[in-house]
C-alpha cells in the first residue's frame, strides 16, 4: 500500500494539493492520502480527495510525532512536533514499519507538501 501524506498552509487550494502529488509522483501510485486530523477536513483536502477519487485519513498529533523524518522543517516542528507533516502523515498512516519512498516535495505556489510512504497495512 502506498500512503500521499500532505502537509498544506491555511491558504492552498486543491490545486495547490494536487501539483505536490503530482511532483510526488502519487497520480501513479497511491491508494490513500492522509494529513493531520484537523487538517483533513480543510475543504482544499476534501476537494482534492474527491477529485483524486482516493480515501482520505486523519492522523492524530501523537501519531506524527513519533514518526522519523527525512526533511527537518523548523517551523514543522514548532506547528506540529515533527520534522515534516507531509512525511509524518505517509509514514503513520501506512502502518508499522513504513518507509518512505522519498522525501517530501513542494508544489509550485510552496502552499503544500507531500511525500510518498510504503506499508503492508491500512
Amino acid at each position: 500500500m502506498i500512503v500521499a501524506g500532505f502537509g498544506f498552509r491555511a491558504g492552498a487550494s486543491a490545486a495547490s494539493l494536487a501539483d505536490a502529488f503530482e511532483k510526488a509522483g502519487g497520480a501513479a501510485r497511491a491508494q490513500i492520502l492522509a494529513t493531520a486530523e484537523d487538517k483533513a477536513r480543510a475543504p482544499a483536502f476534501t476537494a482534492f480527495a474527491r477529485e483524486a477519487g482516493l480515501p482520505a485519513r486523519g492522523v492524530d498529533s501523537a501519531a506524527l510525532a513519533r514518526q522519523q523524518t527525512a526533511t527537518q522543517s523548523p517551523a514543522a516542528r514548532a506547528a506540529r512536533g515533527t520534522g515534516s507533516l507531509a512525511e509524518a502523515a505517509a509514514l503513520a498512516a501506512a502502518g508499522p514499519g513504513a518507509r518512505l519512498i522519498g522525501p517530501r516535495v513542494i508544489s509550485g505556489d510552496r502552499m503544500a507538501t507531500c511525500a510518498l510512504a510504503m506499508g503492508e497495512t491500512l
